[in-house]
């Protein structure tokens, strides 16, 4: 049997799957819910599909341990993914490890934040990833499994165990898996991951370290000027970590509501800027010992507002999700950025 944690080998015989369960429970390997046995033969077989792909990994924080093809792979079979699933998990791997990402910031945090996977192109469809009704919930393997996988991978080979190194105060469901794939056939824009540059017959995997997402509903607005006001006003938090203006966000429109923006005229980059300036947060919504503390960070007042992102382009706008009108602002854990990584050609 694989050891999760590196490339050795356990001999644990006789083990069936409750009692490896109980083993992997006992030993701080799990999540709450029931692993898959990581057998040497499970551990080859996704190892496999990984064939060619010889980029070495950066160390994970906070063990600041060197994670293996081996090692993740384990953490693949134990949250139940499927072989022809592991490109993609190394690739969230990978986007994770990208400095700018922060992940020992991400995991220490006492902030709710787990990294949100944003799958584009053609990979969603070749692994049946859910896109639409119901994108951010259950019932899709590739869905709950990537996404578990890369928590596993944290916990089990950065050392992100709760309550020790993840210092989360509340947590999120967030934290079990959190993934999902772009809209794209029902997107009136280019694909999310054709405006970070990359090529539309890529498939690329974005991280960005966020909390659950919020929903927006507006069922009564019939113009893109009032669904993106009420979108606006949505996001105009004064207790989500976006005050801080200093990372992106991310705002993921329904269908609905992404067809009637589009309608009445308006680019990604017009939806950015009216957010940008619409979410603004007036000073005086902020309490007086927070103003002060932003004062003392030097956070910059622009018109008398603190702004949630450094910019417009900071506002991460993307379709997903099915019939409905409804639409989802996802805050992010802020001091990081988005970081996205293409898939080997298959």
């Amino acid at each position: 049997m694989a050891d999760i944690t590196t490339d050795q080998v356990l001999e644990l015989e006789n083990l069936d799957q409750d009692a490896w369960n109980d083993y992997a429970m006992a030993q701080g390997w799990g999540d709450g819910f029931p692993l898959v046995m990581p057998t040497e033969a499970k551990v080859a077989a996704f190892v496999e599909t990984a064939h060619g792909d010889n980029e070495p990994f950066l160390p994970m924080s906070p063990r600041r341990v060197v994670p293996t093809f081996e090692s993740i792979a384990a953490n693949a079979v134990m949250a139940g993914c499927k072989p022809e699933f592991f490109p993609t998990i190394v690739a969230a791997v990978r986007a994770v490890l990208n400095p700018d990402y922060n992940l020992h910031g991400t995991l220490a945090t006492t902030h709710p934040c787990a990294p949100m996977l944003i799958l584009s192109g053609p990979i969603r469809k070749e692994l049946g990833v859910n896109c639409g009704s119901n994108c951010f919930g259950q019932g899709w393997p590739a869905n709950a499994t990537i996404g578990r996988a890369l928590q596993l991978t944290l916990l089990n080979i950065g050392g992100a165990k709760p309550g020790e190194m993840d210092r989360s105060t509340q947590g999120s469901p967030a934290k079990y898996a959190f993934c999902f794939g772009e809209n794209e056939e029902e997107s009136p824009w280019e694909p999310y991951h054709v405006r970070k540059g990359f090529a539309a017959t890529d498939s690329v995997v974005t991280a960005l370290p966020s909390e659950p997402p919020h929903n927006i509903n507006d069922h009564g607005s019939t113009t893109g000027d009032g669904i993106l006001t009420t979108i606006a006003g949505s996001i105009s938090q004064t207790g989500a970590n976006a005050i801080y203006g200093t990372a992106p966000y991310t705002v993921v429109f329904g269908p609905e509501h992404a067809a009637t923006v589009h309608r009445d005229g308006w680019s990604v980059e017009a939806v950015q800027e009216k957010l940008f300036e619409d979410s603004a947060v007036l000073v005086e919504r902020v309490s007086i010992e927070n103003q002060k503390n932003y004062e003392e960070r030097e956070q910059e007042i622009r018109n008398g507002r603190y702004y949630l992102s450094r910019s417009p382009e900071d506002i991460q706008i993307l379709v997903a999700g099915g019939a409905g009108k409804h639409s989802a602002y996802i805050p992010t854990f802020g001091f990081t950025e988005a970081s996205s990584v293409r898939l080997p050609n298959r």
